[in-house]
């Protein structure tokens, strides 16, 4: 198995430019390759998949929601999140747009990887067993933010790496009874069947 590369996408109108990407291979200093095209983001993750890299793919949106049992808190922020809520402003916009794009992302690396893909939301599980793709949450904001979507999608990858191999002690969100919404769009594109996934969290990498 080769190294780990990390991706990051910075989720955001693809008709209005607002999406941007960044790619870097761990062990390689200064090897970063940004983009703003999405196709381009999914044929390079599925090229490195077909090539026997572990691959760990951030999307810069919120990718779980917590569903509490008191109702009055399910609009209420995951716990990490601080003032920057999942169902607030710039959160809730990028979820909508996430919605679609992980779906779309996730589709054309199945449809173009040519080995097995085996996806998981556990990076002890990612880095011990034979799983070769890792999804994960970016959280990018306030000061953290640079000025252009690629900026953000490496600022997201380079604060991974900061954190690598540590990566569920970096993890900054947890919410109660969490409802992944990335492992729907894993499920809808054929990448896995584990409906167990539904029910998990995603780690969360915050700048």
């Amino acid at each position: 198995m080769k190294n780990v590369v990390v991706y990051c996408a910075d989720i955001g109108s693809i008709k209005k430019k607002n999406f941007g990407w960044c790619r870097a291979e761990l062990g390689e200093s200064n090897s970063f390759s940004i983009g703003i095209i999405i196709e381009d983001f999914a044929v390079g993750i599925a090229k490195d998949l077909s090539e026997g890299y572990k691959v760990a793919v951030g999307f810069e949106c919120p990718l779980f929601l917590p569903i509490p049992d008191d109702p009055i808190f399910l609009t209420s922020a995951r716990k990490g999140e601080g003032d920057r809520a999942w169902s607030a402003g710039a959160g809730c916009g990028a979820l909508a747009t996430g919605l679609t794009e992980t779906v779309w992302i996730l589709s054309r690396i199945m449809e173009l990887t040519e080995i097995e893909i085996k996806v998981t939301l556990k990076w002890d599980e990612f880095m011990v067993e034979n799983f070769n793709l890792f999804i994960w949450e970016a959280f990018v904001s306030k000061g953290s933010k640079s000025t252009t979507h690629t900026g953000d999608a490496e600022v997201a990858v380079k604060t991974f790496i900061k954190n690598y191999p540590n990566i569920v002690q970096a993890n900054a969100v947890i919410a109660e009874n969490p409802y992944n919404l990335v492992a729907a769009a894993i499920l809808r594109a054929g990448l896995g069947d584990d409906i167990g996934m539904l029910s998990e969290s995603c780690i969360v990498i915050k700048a």
